[in-house]
């Protein structure tokens, strides 16, 4: 079969796209709004499309022909519910799940990866919100939190992995007890392109060191590609075995994303 396209938002230095381009993904286009990685992804990604807001995302993609997306991605900001932060959830500014959803009801894509701090679990308001916007799209979702050493990081780094596929199919393999990601069939082989712990204390992720000197926030900020492997992997098994006649979703009533009501 084709490889699945996908749609990264928020795309940081890439580490969500490298995942998931091990799991024989393509890369169809890419959002990212700071300078420093827009350069990391233009050396590393030259030929894919870019934009530079999320906001404006939905009409850049429609201004021209583009690939039918089979999935978006992407890690819209933490700081709302970061530990780090002063953790306003909705009331921050920062809150872009709106504008993330504004482009799944554009693109239609068949599958969503989110991922994002464990934090925003615990916040009622903000996750209601994004699984309320799924639903209303015509998925179903799964989410768990898993650490980067569960892929052989020597640092915890807990992170929300958030998959959600079309209502009434299933996603097998996601979980095994306890709603922690089955990392048992695939760890070797993820482990593999592990790199040695970079100099830097909490930044080990799998991202080469090459890819990323300066400046370290961004390198703080990148999702762990083994973990994205994984996922592209099961959402890539899903895609084969599922009918070819399953339809396509449809367009939900579009919430404006600057709307501050709650689902």
């Amino acid at each position: 079969m084709n490889a699945l396209k996908v749609l990264s938002l928020f795309s940081g230095i890439g580490g969500l796209e490298l995942g998931l381009e091990r799991a024989g993904m393509t890369v169809a286009g890419q959002v990212e709004i700071d300078p420093y990685c827009q350069q990391v992804l233009e050396t590393h990604w030259p030929e894919v499309p870019r934009h530079d807001d999320v906001l404006t995302a939905p009409e850049w993609w429609q201004s021209q022909a583009r690939p039918r997306i089979d999935t978006v991605a992407g890690r819209f900001p933490c700081q709302p519910f970061s530990i780090a932060g002063e953790q306003l959830g909705i009331d921050d500014p920062r809150w872009m799940w709106p504008a993330f959803a504004d482009v799944v009801r554009v693109v239609r894509p068949r599958y969503v990866i989110v991922e994002n701090v464990a934090a925003l679990v615990r916040d009622r308001d903000a996750f209601s919100w994004v699984l309320s916007d799924l639903h209303q799209l015509g998925f179903d979702a799964e989410w768990t939190v898993v650490g980067a050493c569960a892929v052989g990081a020597p640092h915890r780094r807990r992170r929300l992995f958030l998959v959600a596929y079309p209502r009434g199919t299933r996603l097998p393999g996601l979980h095994r007890t306890r709603r922690q990601i089955d990392l048992q069939p695939a760890q070797r082989d993820l482990r593999r392109h592990w790199q040695t712990e970079p100099d830097v204390d909490r930044v080990a992720y799998g991202v080469p060191r090459r890819l990323v000197v300066d400046p370290l926030r961004a390198l703080g900020n990148a999702v762990v590609p083994q973990l994205a492997e994984h996922i592209g992997r099961l959402i890539t098994g899903h895609r084969d075995e599922a009918s070819a006649t399953t339809p396509r979703l449809v367009t939900a009533p579009t919430h404006h994303h600057r709307e501050r009501s709650r689902p």
